[in-house]
């Protein structure tokens, strides 16, 4: 993790020497990385629980899609267009669609992997199919966004100044990490959590339920991602359905994002902003080089760097019980 962190700041602080980035650049990515991030440490979650989630894109398309349709509904019935009311039913939506993943898998001990690609593809094909049947095409119209907040005082600074005025959903990311690493290091939840995934008999034998605590994992990974997706499209004001949609694989990165991160909080944050900056950097090297970069290319950086990390470094450590059913003796 301390590994990470210094990688990114070095790699942020020689592209802000070459004048490639500012407090600007850095915002646009950090606004990136709420849906990349809130992905990876709701992955986490769920996997150090036992139960492999790769069903987290469509969570966020979910979440996403769930927000923009939310707010619209809202804005013609006498309540008017709330935002944050949007955003929590977004929220639930992301996770009633998880709890479903849950009770599959968990009840029914369906394959999780193909489980979640179903996740995937079903919200990849409801939230464009829903979006044209309320608006009469995939995007939907502009509705509403989150303005952003200043921090009094700091915000005024010069230079890094911009570092300072943030929407509402990188203010919660940013809340979130040290939280999410809190919960699993320090409390008796994090490490019903942590046995679940290594040793679910020993953590039955202690009393305690597994399937709960499993439960519990896939649940918050449908809370992060709905936060994820809806904070994404509260930003830009509107849902986009066309292609992969807006979300456009940002689950899988945030996937990657905590693999390199070796399912710690923070250092999978700095993972998803290294992504999310080289996504906003994009134009800028563009720029720079003389000659168009295409955004292929700077999309399989993640999973480049990943099988990097998985062949040389070999420090990711998967949940030894992750993706086996537990069937309690009771």
């Amino acid at each position: 993790m301390a590994l990470g962190a210094v990688f990114v700041g070095l790699f942020i602080f020689a592209l802000w020497t070459v004048g490639l980035v500012g407090s600007s650049s850095i915002s646009s990515a950090l606004r990136l990385t709420v849906p990349i991030g809130f992905a990876a440490m709701g992955g986490i979650f769920a996997e150090k629980a036992g139960v492999i989630n790769i069903g987290l894109e469509g969570l966020l398309i979910i979440g996403a899609f769930g927000a923009i349709a939310s707010l619209y509904a809202l804005s013609v019935t006498p309540i008017g267009a709330s935002i944050w009311l949007a955003f929590a039913f977004a929220v639930v939506a992301s996770t009633v669609v998880a709890l479903l993943f849950a009770i599959v898998c968990i009840e029914f001990k369906a394959d999780q992997i193909i489980a979640g690609l179903a996740v995937w593809l079903i919200a990849l094909g409801f939230a464009p199919f829903a979006s044209y049947i309320i608006w009469d095409q995939t995007n939907s119209p502009s509705v509403g966004s989150f303005s952003a907040w200043a921090i009094p005082g700091l915000s005024d600074l010069p230079v890094i100044g911009g570092l300072f005025v943030a929407t509402p959903p990188v203010i919660l990311l940013i809340i979130a990490v040290p939280v999410s690493w809190y919960l699993l290091n320090r409390t008796t939840f994090g490490m019903w959590i942590e046995a679940s995934g290594e040793d679910p008999k020993s953590l039955d034998t202690a009393g305690v339920d597994v399937r709960k605590v499993r439960y519990a994992g896939v649940l918050l990974s449908g809370v992060y991602c709905g936060i994820g997706g809806a904070g994404m499209a509260l930003t830009v004001g509107q849902f986009v359905g066309s292609g992969d949609t807006m979300m456009d694989g940002r689950g899988f990165i945030g996937l990657t994002a905590y693999l390199i991160g070796n399912y710690n909080p923070i250092a999978a944050f700095f993972a998803s902003f290294l992504f999310a900056g080289l996504e906003a950097l994009q134009i800028q090297v563009q720029q720079i080089a003389g000659f168009d970069v295409s955004s292929r290319l700077i999309g399989i950086i993640p999973y480049v760097t990943v099988l990097v990390v998985l062949a040389f470094v070999g420090k990711t450590q998967m949940p030894s019980s992750a993706g086996d059913h537990y069937e309690s003796d009771d």
